[in-house]
């Protein structure tokens, strides 16, 4: 009662049924521009983020400070090559791997007395 009869198609060429070339590219688009969407909004940046920390790592000196990867903050009293000394306090010194320092925090020159800026 419900039934609808089925009919038979044709048999067609699949490609000229596609568009051929031009149909496999329009059915890809898509899959393009989201793959462009998402490097251009999270791997790009991301990127440039860790080539930015690198080299802010490797520009690392004595006496900046810097803030570790589990929060505390120091002063970089010596610089190796993968390693770093850190004081977190006055006589503690505790040797860091470069790769843990998240922030570096380097103290600028102290302002004179008589900068009319410093009120």
């Amino acid at each position: 009662m419900f039934a609808t009869p089925a009919f038979a198609q044709a048999a067609t060429d699949t490609a000229a049924a596609s568009g051929g070339l031009a149909g496999a590219f329009t059915s890809f688009l898509p899959l393009i521009g989201i793959f462009a969407l998402m490097y251009f909004l999270v791997l790009r940046p991301q990127q440039k983020r860790a080539k930015e920390h690198q080299a802010q790592i490797a520009a690392i000196k004595r006496n900046d400070t810097v803030v570790l990867s589990n929060g505390m903050i120091g002063k970089v009293t010596r610089v190796e090559d993968a390693e770093v000394m850190v004081e977190i306090a006055s006589g503690v010194n505790v040797r860091v791997v470069k790769g843990f320092i998240t922030e570096i925090r380097t103290k600028g020159e102290p302002a004179p007395a008589n900068d009319s800026k410093a009120a």
